[in-house]
């Protein structure tokens, strides 16, 4: 072929491709430029785990995550509250929202357009496995068993929602909102809740298990969270290994266009730990079969940017130990693996659960949490970062 043939196909082609798949073309390479980074809050041989941030429209960053424990499964766990007011400089002591007689973990956090606030979490009874518990903590850990009477048991399992309407200096009564994942619902462009997440009670053997295609579920809310009622579930393909039991931790997002992008942590064989991703087009009414993509982490938090890319964060519990993001330039359609972000590296394993929001300046502030150095118990960190582009 001769040079100037293939002048006259690339001039033909390279307008089309921009039209039909403009980021093929003009897709630049991305990078991470750190601001700053810093431990929120820490204590004393005290371990924290499973954050999630917000940033309320008085423009406040609110920080939740499941603090005051033993260890990463315990009795002992708090929903507790970190605060900043000015872009996660500086940081509250920490202030207890749920101290129930369980395992309080995994909380998440949202702020409705009228204002209220929401933390969900959910209440485990893991502990209770007497072989997940260090040593020297079994005789106290069991003292706290006996004084679970089996109502008590049955009263606090379950998947939990408080509400505020005061910026959180009070909370309501404890909701049930049917299905759990750990950075809870999302709020939809009509002012519906939607949450993404697992049906049935997590940690409890005692009951019995969701049917057969009904453990991913998707709930909403049509009163600020107020009740929640099962609308739909999110169909895995058959085949897969460890079928449903393998997927869990949901979280969603809203695009620009109105489609909802769910993703789903997945454990397949030993290191099969990539993200799969459903979508919807009719609010959360149906769901595509779930597909894996290329992200290998877990769990995913995700959000819309002011340009209208979307940002799923994650943890990388594999070498290099470390808290990791990716883009996707067309609702989801395709994520830039190639330009991986890498937020934070971390000593170990122990880590993740990374959740974002956009400040106001464009920058991103994320939540998450991991060991400072070794020989510590985890705490929480941020970092607040921009993406960088170039050619």
């Amino acid at each position: 072929m001769s040079k100037i043939s293939r002048r006259r196909i690339i001039g033909i082609l390279f307008p089309t491709l921009l039209l039909v798949c403009p980021h093929f073309v003009l897709a630049k390479k991305l990078a991470v430029k750190v601001i700053s980074s810093q431990t929120i809050c820490q204590q004393q041989d005290r371990y924290i785990g499973w954050p999630t941030v917000v940033l309320t429209r008085d423009k406040e960053l609110l920080a939740v995550f499941s603090g005051d424990r033993d260890a990463h499964v315990c009795p002992y766990g708090k929903t507790q509250m970190v605060k900043s007011s000015d872009q996660g400089a500086t940081w509250s002591a920490p202030m207890t929202i749920n101290n129930t007689p369980l395992d309080d973990r995994d909380a998440g956090i949202i702020q409705t357009r009228k204002g209220t606030l929401l933390v969900s979490w959910f209440t485990s009874l893991a502990f209770m496995r007497y072989n997940i518990k260090p040593a020297e903590m079994q005789a106290g850990w069991q003292r706290h068993v006996e004084k679970l009477s089996p109502e008590t048991r049955q009263a606090w399992i379950g998947n939990w929602i408080r509400r505020s309407s005061d910026g959180g200096r009070t909370w309501g009564e404890y909701i049930d909102t049917i299905v759990n994942a750990p950075h809870g619902p999302v709020e939809l462009a009509d002012g519906r809740l939607l949450y993404a997440g697992i049906s049935g009670k997590i940690g409890d053997s005692e009951s019995p298990a969701p049917p057969a295609g009904k453990r991913i579920a998707v709930a909403e809310s049509r009163n600020d969270g107020k009740t929640w009622k099962i609308i739909s579930y999110i169909p895995i393909p058959e085949g897969v290994e460890n079928g449903e039991d393998g997927f869990h931790e949901l979280h969603a997002v809203e695009t620009a266009g109105g489609k909802i992008v769910a993703m789903i942590r997945h454990h397949g064989s030993p290191g099969d730990k990539y993200l799969w991703q459903s979508d919807s087009r009719d609010g959360g009414k149906t769901w595509t079969q779930a597909r894996p993509t290329d992200i290998w982490g877990l769990p995913p938090h995700l959000i819309r940017l002011k340009n209208n890319w979307l940002l799923v964060t994650y943890g990388r519990r594999k070498a290099p130990f470390s808290e990791r993001a990716c883009i996707s330039r067309d609702e989801g359609a395709t994520w830039d693996v190639a330009n991986e972000l890498n937020i934070a590296d971390a000593p170990n394993g122990d880590l993740g659960y990374p959740a974002s929001v956009q400040l106001d300046d464009g920058s991103i502030y994320t939540v998450y949490y991991q060991v400072a150095q070794l020989g510590e118990k985890t705490c929480l960190m941020g970092t607040r970062w921009r993406i960088e582009e170039s050619d």
